[in-house]
């Protein structure tokens, strides 16, 4: 093990599980366990993920991760919360339909990516058992939609879309056909899926479907 890893274990601090003091050492141990934790669980699911074997695979002291995570669920917890920190922000094109295109095709190139897609089947796979899990994929989900609801809302203030729109409803139109194609089917997750769904979602605001 490298030193500086050694010095973060000796720096660290206590509190609740999955939770750290960010920047320096700190912050460069906790980006090694999660990358390593987010490869680990696309490889193999959330069942074989083990605390021990992600703190050899990220050359990081056994007792720190044991101290800072706690457990599996927790560091799931946080890799999911490093995740909805990193997605990158919402784009705005000043029109409802490029709005949820562009929502669609985050997504979409999620999903579709090897690594990505394979962590999201193995998180939503354990959430169905774990509740802990659950409960860190829900506020994953409740953070993306918030911050794509205003792309909504200003549509609602051009007059684009019936008052009363509900913004999350929207939001969430645009990815429930995307995660259902993962999760249901072999059918590839290509741009075309995207822009049904972004188009399907806006014709059905347009129509007050979520008004």
């Amino acid at each position: 093990m490298s030193p500086e890893v050694n010095d973060a274990a000796n720096d660290d601090t206590c509190g609740d599980p999955g939770t750290v003091r960010p920047g320096g050492r700190t912050a460069r141990v906790r980006a090694a366990v999660l990358r390593t934790a987010g490869d680990a669980l696309a490889e193999h699911g959330f069942a074989r993920l083990d605390l021990a074997d992600v703190a050899r695979r990220a050359d990081v002291g056994k007792s720190t991760v044991y101290r800072r995570w706690g457990t599996v669920a927790g560091l799931v917890a946080d890799l999911l919360t490093d995740m909805a920190e990193q997605s990158l922000p919402r784009t705005e094109t000043g029109s409802l339909l490029g709005d949820l295109r562009a929502n669609a095709e985050l997504v979409r190139g999620t999903l579709a990516d090897p690594r990505q897609g394979a962590l999201f089947k193995a998180v939503i796979a354990a959430a169905t058992t774990d509740p802990r899990t659950a409960e860190s994929l829900h506020r994953f989900y409740e953070i993306r939609v918030a911050e794509w609801a205003p792309c909504v809302e200003h549509a609602v203030l051009r007059g684009e879309l019936p008052k009363g729109t509900d913004p999350y409803e929207v939001i969430r139109a645009v990815s429930a056909p995307l995660y259902y194609r993962l999760l249901t089917s072999d059918a590839p997750l290509d741009e075309a899926a995207g822009a049904r769904a972004a188009e399907a979602a806006a014709a059905a605001a347009k129509a007050g479907v979520y008004a």
